[in-house]
Order: structure tokens, then C-alpha cells, then sequence
């Protein structure tokens, strides 16, 4: 090579060489701060992914946990069956069977406009209420709970996503309305709010058990995990009620209401051996098993709640106290007058002059002026103490919600003419259900007992407290016998083949500070009168057909219903009917010659 080709070369080659301590940018030096910066915030991240780490999974575990489940695993209740209501025989009154409920995750229901309509035509909804349900932000809503069959397959044949349907508890009433004031009903979650329902929910209600399960996104599950907690079903309650004299009972009375167009009416049977109720019913009614458009009046249990002053079915109570006390015998005379008598500024009458008449007599005829008379030789702490002593002024104890107490004032501030008027029943109030318990009084022989709705053991009678004597109670039951025949004021409230007693009422109705023109009619009575078996209490609320006495407009329903209850509970009769028919003629032929 020659020498100017190899110096040639030594330039060039010296050109591809890069001298960095001559290069500006190279050359500069990196400040200490920028690496150190650069290290803080790379130790800052991994210091904040350590908190984060530490936060979720050693400090609230638990929570994210929870939230991880919730999107994919799922408690599912197992709900209890509610116990069961039965009449003394076992028949069903309420029971539970199951239904179908329908739900949704609203953000999965993806449906046109019209298997949304068709959707809300199934359920019985309108356009606007379905979407209202199916508002995207909820996680879970009901569309229809407690559906019947025939919805349910209407929804499922629209064959909706996001569109589900489980299986609930619904009670059904088989009696209806013969019996909804003593079953009552529950609502949609199966608490009971009225009648047994209510006042045994603790019992009825069982306890729900619960499945823990994984579902897909479209509901459906996928696997059990954890334990299943079974659930405890209800118990079943046995009442006392006869649903034959249940059904029996409400059909009268509610025939008795639109025969006299009456604004209600009540029946309450009592069984005197047990103190067991054996029918309480009511007119209006309703059907506790479809409560649409369903009122007051139609929900009260007339025969625990309405309260209304009882006016002569008191009458044979003061008569036994003046016999207990000693101050008179029944043929002991009391002088009526001509029916009008002064006393202490008011004037006290009869419906006629009964002039000089017996004590049993005062009973027969319903004297007001008698009772006076025998109720004015006592001290006020005499009738008080009798009242309270046949459970006036206080709540039944019974196991049923709604029971009232009525009005008894103390004693110490009655004045003269408020104690006669109590004697006959104005100026005091009690229930219906009230003065059937203080009839028991002369139907067991002077005890009055304690009443139950629930079923009794049969083996011996219930004790009582006793009020009177057993000769006394059982004078009195003879006044009753008359009271309830013919010359007395209720002979329609005879029951062919039984020997009956008992005492009709009529009081008008007290509105605000007076009283109205218009009437209760009432009539309490026993049967039969020697060996009394039941007693039986009839209210008919503002009769207005023209009749409005308790003897007329109540005694026939007391008629009824003691002869079915009495051939159901397979009492024999103690009287031959064709005697009793002519017995009856000629008692009338007498009265009518006067």
C-alpha cells in the first residue's frame, strides 16, 4: 500500500471514534437529587401496594371477603311452615301450602316492549308500576309474592332472563268469613295480625331455617357450601270452637241482621263444663283468606269490643243477691205500683203496671220499678262488689287480643239514682262476651268460671269462684225459665225438646252525652235449665224492621243455635214436645184472659 493510502486510512479510522469527555451532553453530570427522587417514588409505590395489601387482607378482611361472596354466593331462607289452626275435632280453620313468589335481578331482565307488557299483563301490574319495579340500580325487587299457579305459568312462559320464582308460604282459610273473627289472618311476610293468628304467633310462626349456595350469573345454583340450617316448623293450635257451631252460629245471626236490617250483630256460645268457647261470631264479616277493600266494620269482633250498658240482663244478678243476702224470698211480694215511680228527682218506669207482684215475678216481668226496690235495700259496695265478682270493669283473661273491660265505676261515687239505674244495667257497659261468662254464674250452680279459647281435657269440670250459692242459683234459673216463656219477655227464645232460661235486653243507644233512637237487642240465656250444659248470648245491633224488643229480635237466634248446639254436643233432651207445645197454648190462653 503506499504511504499516502495508509495515512488515509488512519484519518478515517480516527473519524469513527467518539470522545465522550468532549461531548456536551454527555458530559454533564446527573444531579444527586434525581436519583434519589427516582428511588423515593418507586419505595413509595411499593409501600403504598404493601398498605393497600396490608388494609385488604389483614385489617378488613372480613368486609372484602363479604363483598367477594356477594357476588357470587347466596343465603337462601328455608322458610317454616306455620302451624296449623284446628276446631276441637281437628278440622282445619287456617293452614299453609305453598305458592309461588316472583323476583328479579332488574340489570339482567333484558326484554323488548312487548314481553314487558305482556310481563305486566301477567302480573297484574300496569306499564308504568312494572318499570318502577324493575329500576336497573336495584339489586333484587319482588314482582309478585304469594302469585297463584296460573300466574306464575303465564310469567314463566314468557321466558324472560333475569325473571326467577321460589316458593313461599300462604295461608288458607277453609271456613271464611263463618270463622275470621276468631282465626283472624297474617300478612304477606306470615305474621299473624288479628284473632289466633295473632295472639299464638310466637307459637304458629316456627323458625326459618337457611341453604348457603353458589348461583351463576344467571341465578341459578351452581353448589351448596357451609351447613344447612333446617327449619322448624310452627305448632299447630287446637281451639275449643266447633266449627259446626261456628258456621251454624254465623249464619243466624247474619240471616237476624238482614231480616231485622240491623247494622251488625253477635253470637257467643259458651261451654259451661269447660268454660271452652265454642262459637264466636260476628256479622259483617270478611274473608280472611282475600282482604280487598276491607273496612272497620267489617274487621271489629263485635262480640270482645263493642262495649253497650246491658240493661235488664242484670236484673236476675241483684235478684240473686237480695236472696243470698237473705232480704227476700222469691214469693216475698214488691209493690210496682202502676208503673211510674218517683225517685230522687227522676221518674223510673215499666212498659205496663204490674202492681203488687213476686219477686220471681220482677224477674218474668223485666219490672225496672222492682228491681229498684230490691236493689235500694243494699249498700252501693254490695252491687259493686257482685259486679266485679261476675268480672264487670275488667279485661276478660282470655288468650285473645282485643278484649275490652267496660265502664264500672267505683262505688263511693254513685248517687241514689245511679244505683238503681245500674241495677237494670244503664249507667254501666260490658261486652257481649262479657255477660255470656256472668250467665255462667247460674248455669254452674253459683261459680262463675274462667273461659278459654283453646282445648280443655275433658276429665272434670273447670273450678270456679263461687258468687252464690247453689239454691240461689238455681231460684234464679227458674225466673230465667219463666223469663224465657210464655207471660215472660222472651218466649220465643223456647227450644222444642229443651227446657230453656235466660233474659232479653233493650237499651237505646247512647251517643255523645244522651241517648238516641236507636236500639240494641240483646238475650242471654242457659240451657238446659236443670243440668245446664251451655249458655248462649245474642246481639243484634240497630234492628230497624219495626221490631226492636230483645226477646223478639234476639230470642229466636237463641233458639237456633241453642238446638243445634245442643244436638251436636249430643245433649238429650229433657222435655217431650208435644207436652211442651200444649203447655206453652195454654199459658199464652191465660195471659191473653187477663
Amino acid at each position: 500500500m503506499s504511504r499516502q493510502n495508509k495515512s488515509g486510512a488512519r484519518a478515517l479510522g480516527s473519524g469513527r471514534g467518539v470522545s465522550y469527555s468532549t461531548s456536551p451532553l454527555l458530559a454533564s453530570k446527573t444531579p444527586p437529587w434525581r436519583s434519589r427522587f427516582l428511588v423515593a417514588l418507586v419505595g413509595l409505590a411499593f409501600a403504598g401496594l404493601l398498605g393497600r395489601a396490608v388494609y385488604v387482607q389483614v385489617l378488613h378482611s372480613e368486609f372484602f371477603q363479604k363483598q367477594g361472596e356477594a357476588r357470587y354466593a347466596h343465603t337462601l331462607e328455608l322458610p317454616a311452615s306455620r302451624g296449623r289452626i284446628n276446631d276441637r275435632a281437628g278440622q282445619t280453620l287456617a293452614a299453609s301450602v305453598a305458592v309461588p313468589s316472583i323476583w328479579a335481578i332488574p340489570k339482567e331482565v333484558d326484554a323488548d316492549a312487548d314481553k314487558r307488557r305482556a310481563l305486566a299483563q301477567a302480573l297484574g301490574l300496569s306499564n308504568k308500576e312494572l318499570a318502577a319495579k324493575l329500576n336497573p340500580e336495584a339489586r333484587f325487587v319482588w314482582l309478585k309474592r304469594l302469585a297463584d299457579d296460573e300466574t306464575a305459568a303465564k310469567v314463566k312462559a314468557i321466558g324472560l332472563k333475569g325473571i326467577f320464582q321460589d316458593r313461599e308460604y300462604r295461608r288458607k282459610y277453609p271456613e271464611g268469613e263463618a270463622a275470621a273473627h276468631v282465626v283472624g289472618f297474617t300478612n304477606v311476610n306470615d305474621r299473624g295480625q288479628e284473632g289466633i293468628e295473632l295472639a299464638f304467633q310466637k307459637e304458629l310462626q316456627g323458625r326459618d331455617g337457611s341453604r348457603s349456595v353458589v348461583r351463576d350469573r344467571l341465578g341459578r345454583v351452581v353448589e351448596d357450601f357451609g351447613d344447612i340450617v333446617p327449619a322448624a316448623n310452627g305448632r299447630d293450635i287446637d281451639l275449643s270452637v266447633d266449627s259446626k257451631v261456628q258456621f251454624f252460629a254465623y249464619q243466624r245471626i247474619r240471616d237476624a241482621v238482614a231480616a231485622n236490617k240491623a247494622k251488625a250483630g253477635s253470637v257467643v256460645v259458651l261451654d259451661v263444663q269447660t268454660g271452652e268457647v265454642l262459637a264466636l261470631a260476628n256479622f259483617p264479616s270478611y274473608d280472611p283468606g282475600n282482604r280487598q277493600n276491607l273496612s272497620g266494620e267489617q274487621l271489629r269482633n263485635r262480640a270482645l269490643t263493642d262495649v253497650f250498658e246491658p240493661g235488664s240482663t242484670m236484673k236476675p244478678f241483684i235478684a240473686g243477691l237480695a236472696l243470698e243476702t237473705g232480704r227476700v224470698k222469691p214469693e216475698s211480694l214488691v209493690d210496682t205500683g202502676n208503673g211510674r215511680y218517683p225517685f230522687h228527682g227522676a221518674v223510673i218506669t215499666d212498659t205496663k203496671p204490674h202492681g203488687l207482684i213476686t219477686v220471681r215475678e220482677v224477674i218474668q216481668m223485666s219490672s225496672n220499678i222492682g228491681t229498684t226496690k230490691l236493689a235500694m235495700q243494699m249498700p252501693a259496695r254490695e252491687m259493686h262488689e257482685l259486679f266485679t265478682g261476675i268480672g264487670l270493669g275488667q279485661r276478660p283473661q282470655i288468650s285473645f287480643p282485643g278484649a275490652v273491660a267496660g265502664k264500672l265505676r267505683p262505688y263511693k261515687t254513685w248517687r241514689p239514682i245511679e244505683q238503681a239505674t245500674m241495677s237494670y244495667g244503664y249507667g254501666l257497659s260490658a261486652s257481649l262476651f262479657q255477660l255470656a261468662r256472668a250467665y255462667t254464674v247460674f248455669a254452674r250452680d253459683g261459680e262463675i268460671i274462667p273461659v278459654s279459647m283453646l282445648r280443655q281435657p275433658h276429665d272434670h269440670p273447670v273450678a270456679g269462684i263461687r258468687v252464690f250459692s247453689p239454691s240461689v242459683a238455681t231460684e234464679v234459673r227458674h225466673m230465667l225459665q219463666a223469663a224465657a216463656g210464655p207471660g215472660g219477655t222472651a218466649p220465643d227464645a223456647q227450644v222444642p225438646g229443651y227446657s230453656v232460661g235466660g233474659k232479653s235486653g233493650t237499651a237505646h243507644k247512647q251517643e255523645g252525652r244522651g241517648y238516641v233512637n236507636k236500639y240494641r237487642s240483646w238475650f242471654v240465656g242457659l240451657a238446659p235449665i236443670n243440668n245446664p250444659r251451655i249458655v248462649v248470648a245474642v246481639m243484634v245491633d240497630e234492628p230497624t224492621a219495626g221490631v226492636y224488643y230483645g226477646g223478639k229480635v234476639a230470642g229466636p237466634v237463641f233458639s237456633q243455635v241453642t238446638a243445634q248446639t245442643l244436638r251436636l254436643l249430643g245433649v238429650a233432651p229433657d222435655l217431650d214436645v208435644k207436652s211442651q207445645i200444649v203447655a206453652n197454648q195454654k199459658a199464652t190462653a191465660v195471659e191473653e184472659s187477663f
